[in-house]
């Protein structure tokens, strides 16, 4: 069995728990270069990004995750600022190991697989989760398990809203050489479970300032928080995808490109203050990011390595 590392993701505002509080703080005050590279590899060349759906999904549901994904590399001329912008800032931690021979990363929409009846029960262990990760393609991909709103998973809800990792794949075992790895990624849907924690700042938080919650983008709660942690996890599984790439901190409990600006998403963003977002005149929702066929989202800022701060789409 190979080492399975994974980063557990509290989601929101920097106050809404202690230790995401105390973590933003050490990035502050500390020596910035101590979110460094530790020399293992980046997630390079072309990924594909396969979608376990656990449990009960609406179409429109799945449509608001399957479009974000493809919004990741589109060609498109989507309006301004765009998720394949915000994704785009990840390039930066690969120009800087470019004397490496480190190659960027291109993402691209796989497949899809449905369990709808919930074949392990409703209640799973982080080892299920995995094992329902391996039902994806294993070679060059980035495998994630989504789970509805009536699924309890290990640790969900008290010490995370999702987690990435890697597993060895049974494969792509190549003769004379050591196991593979894929990398997986799972987030939970908390809309009836802790949205106050893991759909901020679409829900009432339940620590911290009780700024009011704003209008969903895509008018669901519970995925539009899940797009939040699948975005922070996508930006943690490239650049940190096996434990030795770009972070803070200690191994075990790592600060990556987006947990390092936890609850920031625009500028003059503050505890229980999201940022200055833009708003759609029409609905009320706020954002900071067009997709693919008029879908907008609401994703997390990301560290920037060349500045040593968190930058955001607006």
């Amino acid at each position: 069995m190979a080492t399975i590392f994974s980063i557990n993701i509290i989601f929101t505002c920097a106050f809404l728990l202690l230790n995401f509080a105390s973590s933003a703080r050490i990035l502050e005050n500390q020596d910035p270069m101590l979110f460094k590279y530790h020399n293992g590899p980046l997630l390079t060349g072309k990924i594909t990004v396969n979608l376990i759906w656990y449990g009960n999904f609406k179409p429109s549901q799945k449509a608001i995750i399957s479009d974000f994904i493809a919004s990741l590399s589109s060609s498109k001329s989507e309006a301004q600022p765009s998720v394949s912008k915000w994704w785009g800032a990840t390039e930066k931690y690969y120009h800087l190991i470019k004397s490496k021979k480190s190659s960027s990363l291109q993402l691209v929409f796989g497949n899809q697989i449905s369990d709808e009846n919930c074949s392990l029960g409703k209640s799973l262990t982080m080892q299920q989760v995995q094992h329902l990760a391996s039902k994806g393609d294993q070679m060059n991909a980035i495998n994630v398990v989504l789970t509805s709103n009536d699924v309890a998973v290990e640790g969900f809800c008290s010490s995370r809203c999702g987690t990435h990792g890697s597993v060895v794949s049974k494969t792509t075992l190549l003769k004379g050489k050591n196991y593979s790895k894929f990398a997986y990624i799972w987030v939970g849907n908390s809309e009836t479970q802790c949205p106050g924690q893991c759909a901020w700042p679409f829900h009432q938080p339940i620590y911290g300032p009780q700024s009011p919650p704003l209008v969903a983008p895509n008018n669901d709660v519970g995925l539009d928080g899940m797009v939040i942690n699948l975005a922070s996890l996508l930006a943690g599984t490239a650049t940190n995808p096996f434990g030795n790439g770009y972070y803070q901190g200690p191994s075990g409990a790592p600060l990556e490109a987006a947990s390092a600006c936890p609850g920031i998403y625009a500028k003059g963003a503050y505890p229980g203050y999201a940022g200055d977002l833009l708003v759609d005149p029409t609905t009320g929702a706020s954002y900071n990011a067009n997709g693919v066929d008029g879908r907008k989202y609401l994703l997390p800022a990301l560290y920037d390595p060349t500045t040593k701060s968190c930058s955001t789409l607006v």
